[in-house]
């Protein structure tokens, strides 16, 4: 039985859809380069476990979902975080994304190839575009889109986090792990 435990931030948080977990969180904020000065997008808030994340380090977050059960879930993540740098709307972002000069736009929705052009409007120039992707067409059809748009520094990874089992009678990987949950594509605007 696996004896993994979330960070306490996360034990705290509602959840509702599928969440992006601390594994992936963690690699989007180091990839991507978040910081204390940035501006971030979230497109596909689901409950907010991204966006919370981000508005612990980032200057301001925007964080953008078609669904309002799914954005009141989000807000009481926020609510309960005391984040006042986290804004959450309804927006449909393969129509329009309303922020814009971000460092950071994460996609994490059906068809995130279809948010692209969008996405690249709403970066700054050096932004970087991320694609949490659960399967590898959907990575094909996004890096195929980014290449079209002229994105560069496209590339890919899957975290996966594989827990030991640590006894007095010696150290060996547990039965169990978390494994996949989505692909991470990560691509910065160059002009």
């Amino acid at each position: 039985m696996s004896m993994f435990i979330y960070p306490k931030m996360y034990r705290k948080l509602k959840r509702g859809p599928q969440v992006i977990l601390p594994k992936d969180i963690g690699m989007i904020i180091a990839y991507a380069g978040v910081n204390k000065d940035s501006i971030c997008i979230d497109a596909g808030t689901g409950s907010g476990w991204l966006a919370v994340s981000l508005a612990k380090i980032a200057k301001k977050v925007y964080s953008y979902d078609l669904r309002e059960d799914f954005i009141a879930i989000a807000e009481r993540n926020k609510a309960m975080l005391g984040l006042d740098n986290l804004v959450i709307k309804k927006a449909d972002v393969t129509k329009k994304i309303p922020a814009k000069n971000a460092d950071v736009l994460v996609l994490d929705l059906p068809g995130s190839e279809k948010a692209l052009v969008n996405a690249k409007k709403a970066l700054k120039v050096d932004g970087m575009v991320v694609g949490y992707l659960p399967n590898m067409e959907q990575v094909k059809s996004f890096v195929k889109k980014l290449n079209t748009l002229k994105f560069v520094e496209v590339h890919t990874i899957e975290v996966v986090v594989r827990e030991m089992l640590v006894r007095k009678e010696g150290m060996r990987p547990t039965n169990t792990g978390l494994w996949h949950t989505a692909y991470l594509v990560f691509a910065r605007k160059n002009s």
